[in-house]
C-alpha cells in the first residue's frame, strides 16, 4: 500500500494530518541562514543556521500535499539556535497556519526544545566559527573585545552544545489547546526519568489515524501520554470554532487599542502587527479575525512573515501580517515600504500607530465598557500591558512519574477502547528491564490477564492536587474558562453587528433571474443600496459605515448574501441570519427610526451553556494509544533525546474506521470559509468565476511561501500591478456614477445621489489607492508618505531649474499689481497651471502637520482643479527621477499600466468636486475680485468711494474698500466656501458717482474657481432706482481649457437651474400670466427639493431665493404683469412705489377704523406687512427700491408670510389704479393659486444670509 493513498480517504476527517520533526541534519551540517537577513557580526551562537524536515508522517495525502519548504519556513522561523548548558533553554510553543491558493487553511502547532548535540563534527564547527569570531573582534575592538565573551563561549571540552529541535502537528481546524498539550505531554515523555508507558509512536499514529474531528456540537476526549485531552466543535447556530485566547489578546494590547486595531481591520488598512514572540502574533491576528463574525478578512493574511518574505510588505493591497522584532531594536530601525494607511501594532509595548483619517468605531465609549465588564468578571483588566503569563506549555521537569501513573489510571478506568488493564508496576518493569518484553505487554492486553490490586496501586500512587472542581484537571478549569470568555467576548463583538445590520436585507439589491447571469454582470451592478441605508443610519455612525459598506469583506458579504438564493447559505451569514430572525421573534432589536442608543447584548449568560455543557458531558472518546506492530529494539528510551521513529508504521493509518463514515457524511461545501472547516474545492466553472467576482487581490492573497524563485516574485508582482489598475478603474467609476447622480440613473448606471459623506469617502479611499501605487517598488523609502516624497523630489529639481532660469514660479503672483494697471476691462488674469505652485499652496498650510496629509491635501486640491491627471503627467514626465526613486517591477515603471491610470483619472475632470473646498474650512485663501462696468453708457471709474463685500457658504469676507480708479484687488480671508452672494456699492461721493457695472468677477486663487456676479444696474442716486448698494448672486463659471472645449463633456454648474421663465426672458417675449404662475409653481418646488436633500447637500438657498429663476425673481414678474406704464404717471414706477402706496393706505385705514370691520386674520397680516415695510425703508443701507423688494419677499418667505400678504396686497385700492384689468394680481382665482403655491413654503424653515438681511431690526 503506497503512502500517498494511506489513509486518505479519511484524511479530511481526521484530528490531525501530519507529525513533523524539524531540527539540524548532521549530515549537511552547519548551513548559515542568509534569508534570515542574520547579522555575521554577531557571535556564532546568536546565528540561526537553516533547518531540514528531518522527518514527517505520513508521506503525503492526495488533497492536502505537504508543503515541506512552507513548513520548515514557519515551524522555525529564525532557522536553528543553539544555546550551551549556561543558557535559558526552556521550550516554548507557537503556531502558524498556511493558506493555500484554494483558500483552505492548514494549522500548525509547533513546540520547540533543545536538545544536545552529540555530532562532533557539528560541536567541532561551532568551536572553529567562535574562534574566528573572536579573533575578528578582538583585533577590531581592542580593550572591549573581551567584554561579553563569556555567555556567548563555547568550549567543546567543558561545554555542552544544545540545539533547537521543533515538534509540529498539521490540522485543519485551529484546535489550538488541544494540540499544545499534546505536543508538550510528548516532549515531557522524553525528558522524564522514567520512559513513557508505551512507544512514542503509539501515541503518534494514535493522534494521526485514530483521534477523529469532533463533530460539529460535539466534544471529544483523546489521550496524550499522561493525561486525556478533550476538545470541542462549536454547533451549526453557534459562532465558529475559535480556539485562540482573547483574554491573552485584550491583555496585551488593551480594550481601546484592540478596537482600534478592530477598526482598522473592518476598514480594510494595511494592518502590520510587531512583536518578539511568534506566538504573540497568531493570537493576535487569530483573535482579531475571528471577531470580524459575520465578516471575513478578504485580502493578504500573514500572521508570521518569515524573514524570506519580507517583500510582501511592499504588496500594494490591504494586508495583516505578522513580524518578529529582533532583541534590542525598536520601531525606527524598521523600514517599512508604506506606512500612509498603516496600523502598526507594537504588541510587547503595548502600543498601536493609526493611520490618519481614521473613523471611530460607533458607540466606542460604551463598547469599551461593555467589553471591560466582561474582562473584569473572569478577572482580567481590561488596561494593556498587564498580562498575566500564559499557562506554561510544558511540564516541569520531574512531573513525568507522577503524570504516567495518571495516564495508567486512565487506561484502567476506560474501557471503551478495547485495551484490558494489566498490571502497572509489572508492565513498567518489563518495558524498563528488557525491550524484547514488549510484545508480551499486548499479549496480556489481549487475552484479558487481571492482575489484582491494580485499582489500589493507581490510587497510592496518584499525585495529590492533580484534580479540579468536578474531576476536572487544573489545566481542564483553564481551558473552559478561556473558552467561555472566548464565548462572551465574542458575542459582545456579534451583537454590535447585530444592531448595525439589522436591516440590511431591505437594502440588498436583488435583480437577477438565475446565478449565472447575475455572476456575468456582477461588476456592472450595484448589490446594495449604499445610500438609502446609510440615510437610515444614525448620524454619530455615519464616518464609519460610510467607509466600511466600501470594504471587500462587507461587498462579499453582499455577494453570498444574494448568492444564497441559488444555492446552500454561506455558514457565517446562516448563523448571523438566524440570530437576526431570532431577535426579530422576540423583538429584540432596534427600532426602524434608528437611534445612536447602545444595546448592550443581552445573551451573555446563555451563550456559553453550550460550551460548558459539552466540557462537562464529554460526548465522544477516541481510541486510546496501544502498541503497535514495531520491531523490538527500536524506539529505545534514552532521556532528553527524541528517539528516531519508524517510519514504516507510521506512514500509514488502519484501512477503515465507523467514525470516518459518521463524520464526514456532510456534503463538502464550495468555496474558500474562514474559521470553518477549510475543506477542498470543487474548481467548477462557476467557482472560477465567483472566485473571478471577488476582491481584486485575489489571487495575491495568499502568497505562497515555498517557492521563492525570481520568476513567482516576478509574476506575484505582475498580479500586483493588475490588481491596482483594476482597483482604479473601479474607484474612477463609482466616483463619476455617482457623481452624474440622476444623469447616470437615467443611462442605467444604478444609484442616483450620493451625500457629501459618500464622496468623502470614495475620495479618501483614492488617496489611500494612490499611496500604494506610490509606495509600490520603491527603492528607498523616505517619510511616511511615498507620493509626497516623490513629490518634494520633483520640487527640489524643478526649484533648481528655476534659479538657474532666473524666473521664479511666484512672478505671476508678484506682478499682479501691474495687470491690474495695465488691462482692467479683459477681467480675470489666466492663473498658471503650476505643478510646484500647487505643493507650495499646500505648503504654505500651517493646519497640516505630516506628509501624509500634505499629500491627500494636494490631491484634493488636483481633484477640484480637474488636474489631477495633468499633475501626475508631468511628474511622471521626469523618467529619470522616477527610475531613481523605484525599482523596474513597480507600477509606475509599467508605461502600459501607467498610461491606463493616468487615462482612468482623466475621467474625473468630467465632474465637479469642491473636495479641498469643502474640507479645509480654516485656512486662508487669497481671492481676486474685478469689477467690470459698462463703458459705452457710462464711465469705468467712478469718484465715489467703492467697497465690496463677498459672502460664502463658510462665511464673509466683511466690507473692504476699493482703492479709487482701481478695478482689481486681492484680499486674504479664511475660506469662504463656495460663494453665493456679493454687496456691492458706494458712498455716492464726487462728480462721477452715478456707476453703470456689468458684472463682478471673484476668484479663488488656490483652487481656481471663478464666481461671475451679474449685474447690469446702475449704482448712484438719481438713477434707475436710486440704489447704492447691490446684493449680487453669484454663478460658478465653467472653465473652458482648449483641452475641455475639445472633450466638450462638462456637468452644467449646480446653481443655475433650468426654468421655463429663463427661456422666455431670454428671448425678450413678455410672460403670460399661465407661464407666471407655472414659474413660481417651478421656483417653490425647487426650494421643496432643497430642503428634501441631506442637510449638507443643499447648496445656497440664496441662490433659490434671489438667482435667475428664484422666488424673488417669479414674484417680480407676478407684481410687474399688468402694472400701468410709466407714461401713465410721468416718471418710472416700481413695484416698491406700489407697496408703499398699500402700506400708507392700510395704516391710514387702519387709523380712521376702516379695516376694523375686516375679519379679524386680515389684521394680523396688514399690521406685520406695515412694520416689515417701514422697518425696510428706515434700514441704514442705501438699498434702491428694487433691493427692498427682494428683502421683503426674502422675510416674508423666512417667517412665512408672503401667502398672507398677497391678498392684501390684491384687495387694496391702490391695486385697481396701478394695475390694468387683465393683471394678475386683479385676477381672483389666479390669485389664490399662487397663494396656494405659496403656502408649501410654510413646511420649511428657511434661513437668510446675513448679506440679505444686514441693517434691518426685526
Amino acid at each position: 500500500m503506497s503512502a500517498n493513498t494511506a489513509g486518505s480517504g479519511s484524511a479530511s476527517c481526521r484530528f490531525a494530518h501530519y507529525f513533523v520533526i524539524c531540527g539540524i541534519d548532521n549530515e549537511t551540517g552547519l548551513e548559515p541562514d542568509a534569508l534570515a537577513g542574520e547579522n555575521f557580526d554577531q557571535s556564532p551562537l546568536k546565528r540561526t543556521f537553516k533547518s531540514k524536515v528531518l522527518a514527517h508522517y505520513p508521506e503525503n495525502i492526495d488533497w492536502s500535499p505537504f508543503d515541506q519548504d512552507a513548513v520548515n519556513m514557519l515551524c522555525m522561523p529564525k532557522g536553528l539556535s543553539f544555546r550551551t548548558q549556561r543558557d535559558d533553554r526552556a521550550p516554548h510553543f507557537h503556531s502558524f497556519l498556511i493558506t493555500r491558493e484554494d483558500g483552505s487553511r492548514t494549522y500548525g502547532f509547533v513546540h520547540t526544545f533543545y536538545e544536545e548535540v552529540t555530532s562532533p563534527q557539528i560541536c567541532s564547527a561551532m568551536q572553529t566559527l567562535l574562534q574566528m569570531h573572536h579573533a575578528e573582534h578582538t583585533s577590531c575592538a581592542g580593550g572591549r573585545g573581551g567584554c561579553g565573551c563569556a555567555s556567548s563561549s563555547y568550549d567543546a571540552e567543558h561545554d555542552t552544545l544544545y540545539v533547537s529541535k521543533a515538534l509540529c502537528l498539521l490540522t485543519s481546524m485551529p484546535f489550538m489547546h488541544a494540540c499544545r498539550r499534546f505536543l508538550a505531554q510528548l516532549h515531557c515523555a522524553v525528558t522524564a526519568l522514567q520512559p513513557p508507558p508505551l512507544p512514542l509512536e503509539s501515541y503518534i499514529y494514535n493522534v494521526l489515524y485514530e483521534v477523529p474531528l469532533p463533530p460539529p456540537g460535539r466534544s471529544l476526549k483523546f489521550h496524550g501520554v499522561y493525561e486525556p485531552i478533550v476538545c470541542q466543535r462549536p454547533g451549526p447556530a453557534e459562532l465558529p470554532l475559535a480556539d485562540y485566547p482573547l483574554g491573552e489578546t485584550f491583555c496585551l494590547l488593551g480594550v481601546e487599542n484592540l478596537v482600534q486595531l478592530f477598526t482598522c481591520v473592518l476598514l480594510e488598512m494595511q494592518v502590520l502587527l510587531y512583536s518578539q514572540d511568534y506566538q504573540r502574533l497568531m493570537v493576535v491576528a487569530e483573535g482579531i479575525t475571528t471577531l470580524l463574525f459575520p465578516f471575513q478578512w478578504q485580502h493578504v493574511y500573514v500572521p508570521i512573515l518569515p524573514a524570506s518574505l519580507l517583500h510582501f510588505l511592499d504588496a500594494p493591497v490591504p494586508y495583516l501580517m505578522g513580524l518578529r522584532s529582533k532583541e534590542g531594536t525598536d520601531r525606527s530601525k524598521l523600514e517599512l515600504p508604506q506606512e500612509a494607511n498603516l496600523c502598526f501594532v507594537d504588541i510587547d509595548n503595548h502600543c498601536i500607530d493609526l493611520p490618519e483619517d481614521f473613523p471611530q468605531f460607533p458607540n466606542k465609549a460604551e463598547f469599551i465598557q461593555e467589553l471591560s465588564e466582561v474582562l473584569l468578571h473572569y478577572g482580567l483588566t481590561p488596561e494593556q500591558g498587564l498580562t498575566s503569563p500564559p499557562p506554561s506549555a510544558t511540564q516541569p521537569r520531574g512531573l513525568g512519574s507522577q503524570l504516567q501513573q495518571v495516564s495508567l489510571r486512565e487506561l484502567e478506568e476506560d474501557g471503551r477502547n478495547g485495551n484490558l488493564p494489566a498490571d502497572a508496576s509489572d508492565v513498567l518493569e518489563l518495558l524498563q528491564g528488557n525491550a524484547t518484553l514488549e510484545r508480551l505487554q499486548a499479549l496480556a492486553r489481549r487475552t484479558g490477564v487481571k492482575v489484582a490490586g491494580l485499582e489500589a496501586l493507581v490510587a497510592g500512587q496518584q499525585t495529590p492536587g492533580q484534580e479540579g472542581v468536578a474531576g476536572k484537571s487544573g489545566v481542564e478549569e483553564e481551558e473552559l474558562r478561556n473558552t467561555k470568555l472566548n464565548v462572551q467576548l465574542r458575542e459582545v463583538f456579534a451583537a454590535r453587528f447585530a444592531t448595525m445590520f439589522a436591516d440590511y436585507e431591505a437594502f440588498v439589491i436583488q435583480n437577477s433571474p438565475d446565478l449565472e447571469s447575475w455572476l456575468t454582470n456582477r461588476e456592472q451592478m450595484h448589490n446594495f443600496d449604499k445610500a438609502s441605508f446609510l440615510s437610515d443610519q444614525p448620524e454619530p455612525y455615519l464616518p464609519f459605515l460610510s467607509r466600511f459598506i466600501e470594504t471587500q469583506m462587507f461587498a462579499t458579504f453582499i455577494d453570498n448574501k444574494i448568492m444564497s438564493q441559488w444555492e446552500e447559505k454561506e455558514p457565517l451569514l446562516r448563523v448571523f441570519d438566524g440570530r437576526l430572525q431570532k431577535a426579530r421573534l422576540y423583538n429584540v432589536r432596534a427600532p426602524r427610526l434608528r437611534s445612536s442608543v447602545y444595546q448592550r447584548c443581552t445573551f451573555l449568560k446563555e451563550s456559553t451553556q453550550a460550551t460548558e455543557q459539552r466540557f462537562t458531558k464529554i460526548d465522544h472518546t477516541a481510541i486510546h494509544p496501544h502498541l503497535l506492530d514495531m520491531k523490538i529494539g527500536q524506539g529505545r528510551y534514552q532521556q532528553g533525546f527524541f528517539p528516531t521513529l519508524q517510519a514504516d508504521v507510521l506512514t500509514s493509518g488502519p484501512p477503515n474506521h465507523k467514525w470516518t463514515n459518521r463524520t464526514c457524511a456532510a456534503p463538502r461545501r464550495k468555496g474558500p470559509r474562514q474559521q470553518v472547516d477549510h475543506l477542498p474545492l470543487d474548481n467548477d466553472p462557476r467557482e472560477k468565476c465567483m472566485q473571478e467576482a471577488r476582491s481584486l487581490g485575489k489571487n495575491t492573497r495568499h502568497p505562497k511561501l515555498s517557492d521563492l524563485s525570481p520568476a513567482v516574485i516576478a509574476q506575484t508582482n505582475c498580479k500586483f500591478v493588475e490588481g491596482l489598475l483594476k482597483e482604479c478603474r473601479m474607484k474612477t467609476k463609482r466616483m463619476l456614477v455617482d457623481k452624474m447622480g440622476g444623469e447616470a440613473v437615467e443611462l442605467g448606471h444604478g444609484e442616483a445621489t450620493i451625500t457629501g459623506l459618500e464622496e468623502n469617502t470614495l475620495i479618501a479611499s483614492m488617496c489611500d489607492l494612490l499611496e500604494r501605487i506610490w509606495s509600490h517598488g520603491l527603492q528607498i523609502k523616505q517619510g511616511k508618505s511615498a507620493l509626497w516624497s516623490h513629490l518634494m523630489h520633483y520640487q527640489a529639481r524643478e526649484e533648481k531649474l528655476e534659479q538657474q532660469a532666473g524666473s521664479p514660479g511666484t512672478a505671476i503672483l508678484s506682478n499682479g499689481q501691474e495687470r491690474r494697471k495695465s488691462e482692467p476691462s479683459l477681467g480675470l488674469p489666466a492663473l498658471r497651471v503650476s505643478l510646484v505652485q500647487d505643493m507650495r499652496h499646500i505648503q504654505h498650510m500651517g493646519e497640516i502637520m505630516t506628509d501624509v496629509g500634505r499629500a491627500r491635501a494636494w490631491i484634493r486640491l488636483s481633484l477640484e482643479k480637474k488636474l489631477l491627471s495633468q499633475h501626475l503627467r508631468q511628474l511622471l514626465a521626469n523618467t529619470a527621477l522616477t527610475k531613481k526613486l523605484y525599482k523596474r517591477y513597480a507600477f509606475l515603471r509599467c508605461e502600459e499600466e501607467k498610461e491606463q491610470f493616468l487615462f482612468h483619472l482623466l475621467s474625473l475632470n468630467a465632474v465637479d468636486y469642491f473636495c479641498f473646498t469643502s474640507v479645509f474650512t480654516t485656512i486662508m485663501i487669497p481671492y481676486r475680485v474685478v469689477i467690470i462696468p459698462i463703458k459705452k453708457l457710462s464711465n469705468a471709474m467712478t469718484t465715489s468711494n467703492p467697497w465690496v463685500c463677498v459672502s460664502g457658504e463658510l462665511g464673509d469676507s466683511g466690507i473692504m474698500q476699493i482703492p479709487k480708479n482701481v478695478l482689481e484687488m486681492t484680499f486674504d480671508c479664511q475660506n469662504l466656501g463656495k460663494l453665493t452672494t456679493l454687496q456691492l456699492g458706494h458712498d455716492n461721493a464726487g462728480l462721477l458717482a452715478k456707476w453703470l457695472v456689468d458684472c463682478v468677477m471673484v476668484r479663488n486663487e488656490i483652487t481656481g474657481h471663478t464666481y461671475r456676479f451679474p449685474c447690469g444696474r446702475w449704482l448712484g442716486k438719481g438713477v434707475d432706482d436710486g440704489s447704492l448698494e447691490r446684493v449680487l448672486i453669484g454663478e460658478l463659471m465653467v472653465p473652458c481649457s482648449e483641452e475641455e472645449m475639445a472633450r466638450g463633456s462638462k456637468t452644467p454648474p449646480p446653481q443655475r437651474s433650468p426654468s421655463q421663465l429663463r427661456r422666455i426672458i431670454s428671448l425678450n417675449i413678455e410672460p403670460t400670466a399661465e407661464q407666471i404662475q407655472e414659474a413660481l409653481s417651478e421656483a417653490v418646488n425647487n426650494t421643496v427639493k432643497h430642503f428634501q436633500k441631506p442637510e449638507k447637500e443643499r447648496g445656497s438657498l440664496t441662490v433659490l431665493l434671489c438667482g435667475e429663476g428664484g422666488l424673488v425673481g417669479v414674484l417680480e414678474q407676478v407684481f410687474h404683469h399688468g402694472f400701468r406704464t410709466a407714461r401713465l404717471f410721468q416718471k418710472t414706477v416700481f413695484i416698491w412705489d406700489f407697496i408703499e402706496r398699500a402700506v400708507m393706505y392700510m395704516e391710514s385705514a387702519d387709523q380712521m377704523g376702516n379695516l376694523q370691520e375686516t375679519a379679524e386674520p386680515l389684521q394680523l397680516p396688514s399690521s406685520t406687512l406695515c412694520r416689515y415695510a417701514n422697518a425696510i425703508n428706515n434700514t441704514s443701507r442705501s438699498l434702491g427700491k428694487d433691493g427692498k423688494f427682494q428683502l421683503l419677499v426674502c422675510l416674508g418667505a423666512r417667517d412665512q408670510l408672503l401667502s398672507t400678504w398677497l391678498p392684501l396686497l390684491a384687495e387694496c385700492p391702490e391695486a385697481t389704479r396701478m394695475y390694468e384689468e387683465t393683471a394678475l394680481l386683479r385676477d381672483r382665482d389666479a390669485v389664490s393659486s399662487l397663494i396656494s403655491a405659496l403656502q408649501m413654503l410654510h413646511d420649511f424653515p428657511i434661513t437668510l444670509e446675513g448679506s440679505i438681511t444686514k441693517g434691518v431690526e426685526l
